[in-house]
């Protein structure tokens, strides 16, 4: 894994920036009680080197955390003007180096951008800043029945700013969609440090789907400063299902059983037997320690509604040959089945020094090539693997497991994860679900797309970052001069093409 080479100049000027950055952060007015901050010592810097990607480690050369946007516009100009890199983050729970700094930009954090600005249930959305938690905003609005449907299994401390940029998703995104599907409008700081505003909480906007492309753009495109989410009603009843298969071939025919008989659960994942073992050890949620494979089907809806499709499914996988079938009687067990699959990840921690999740998606009906696949693989490496999966839309989470005091052990990993991914491409996938490209897919993606697509997309960014300041190094396996492609951008406030409208 290359990044771009350091700007000399840039770092010579280091002790110039870090000043520059303190007049600015103490210049600007602040929003809140939490003053923005410069962070530029050692010790420091230490806690910014990586995020949830953690395979890869880079002290940023300095770190601001602004409190309003106009603190960010502010930064976000002054590198702009002085031709120096920026890398956003959020929470730091990015599980693709998306958030990986470089030795020679000016990493902004969001996380003091942290208010509930209005709740709005007239409107049904929540208004809120960027470094507010994914969960802080379903607890802000469940005293009224309300809630956020998109959940990571992070929830608790990812930030909503950075949900928008890696277009998160969760255990409930199957019926509920993505978080480009719960966006209602954004405030959005370019690079050049104007700020713009994309959709509102109105249901859709007129013209280009804007909130599309920033959804998942990685902070390749501009900083996010609030973020206007669409809130749903708790739905009367929900009940989740535990089935238990023999075979992890079964259960990938019981999803797509399911599915075709045109049931779509609140949420249906999947776990394999090391999954299973380490995540009942580490939370207690009564999963079949004897079961090969374990489905968590939700159903959700109304009381008869949900009788209904709780039949349905325990018939499916009882013609399926399902070893084991339980249905929660009580919201607390249902979310005590949920505690298991969301503490999969930290589960599997603690039966190995290091883990690399994996993140790709594929055909449901290519589960078990798939699967077979990474048993194949795991011998071929001499590491083991377990198996999580957002088995409803074919989004898989492979955490291999190994030790990266070993010599070549975390190159082994990365092999692994790599042929994972091109096997995913093979079968009609794609490299990602939910985590983004980052750095750890980045030169994985020319087995996805051509050049031509490559450039299509770099041309997009160059609209909104002509210089390439923003996050560079990251998505793109070679990233061409905006010049080279050719480009519509907006210089000093005007539009080379007047008769586009502005966003």
């Amino acid at each position: 894994m290359k990044m771009p080479e350091p700007d000399r100049d840039i770092l010579d000027r280091s002790d110039e920036i870090i000043s520059d950055l303190k007049t600015i952060i103490s210049r600007v007015p602040s929003d809140g009680l939490n003053a923005g901050t410069v962070i530029y010592d050692d010790v420091s810097l230490r806690a910014y080197e990586c995020d949830g990607l953690s395979a890869y480690c880079q002290r940023p050369m300095v770190v601001v955390l602004p409190n309003s946007t106009t603190q960010v516009s502010e930064v976000l100009r002054y590198c702009h003007d002085n031709g120096i890199k920026v890398v956003p983050r959020g929470s730091g729970t990015s599980l693709s180096g998306g958030a990986l700094p470089l030795e020679d930009a000016v990493m902004i954090g969001l996380a003091k951008l942290n208010r509930i600005i209005e709740i709005d249930y007239g409107n049904r959305c929540v208004v809120a800043q960027p470094g507010i938690s994914n969960l802080a905003i379903s607890d802000a609005v469940a005293e009224r029945e309300f809630y956020y449907a998109p959940d990571p299994s992070s929830q608790i401390v990812c930030s909503i700013g950075g949900n928008v940029a890696e277009n998160s998703g969760g255990v409930h995104c199957l019926k509920y969609g993505l978080t480009t599907n719960n966006i209602l409008g954004i405030e959005f700081v370019l690079i050049s440090g104007e700020v713009i505003r994309i959709g509102g909480k109105h249901l859709d906007s007129g013209g280009y789907d804007l909130l599309g492309v920033i959804a998942g753009s990685e902070g390749l495109l501009g900083v996010i400063t609030e973020v206007t989410v669409r809130i749903l009603r708790k739905p009367s009843v929900a009940r989740a299902v535990l089935l238990g298969f023999s075979e992890v071939s079964l259960a990938g025919d019981c999803v797509a059983a399911i599915i075709g008989a045109g049931i779509i659960p609140g949420g249906m994942e999947m776990m394999d037997k090391p999954a299973v073992h380490a995540t009942e050890e580490f939370v207690r949620a009564g999963y079949p320690l004897e079961a090969e494979a374990l489905l968590i089907v939700e159903l959700d809806g109304s009381e008869p509604e949900v009788n209904h499709l709780i039949d349905a499914v325990e018939k499916i996988a009882k013609g399926l040959g399902a070893s084991y079938m339980r249905t929660s009687k009580s919201d607390e067990e249902r979310e005590k089945f949920w505690a298991g699959r969301k503490a999969a990840f930290p589960a599997v921690g603690r039966i190995t020094p290091d883990y690399y999740c994996m993140d790709g998606t594929i055909p449901r009906a290519k589960l078990p090539i798939l699967l077979s696949h990474m048993a194949d693989l795991s011998k071929k490496y001499g590491l083991n693997v377990a198996n999580v999966f957002h088995a409803g839309d074919g989004n898989l989470h492979p955490l291999i497991m190994y030790d990266a005091n070993e010599k070549g052990e975390l190159e082994k990993a990365e092999q692994f994860g790599a042929e994972i991914l091109r096997k995913c491409v093979a079968v009609g996938g794609v490299l990602t679900g939910e985590h983004g490209v980052g750095v750890e897919k980045r030169d994985l993606m020319e087995t996805m797309f051509t050049q031509v697509d490559l450039d299509q997309q770099q041309r997009v960014k160059c609209v909104f970052d002509p210089n390439s300041l923003l996050n560079p190094g990251k998505v793109f396996p070679t990233l061409h001069r905006c010049a080279e492609l050719g480009r519509v951008h907006v210089r000093d406030g005007r539009n080379r093409f007047p008769e586009i409208p502005r966003f």
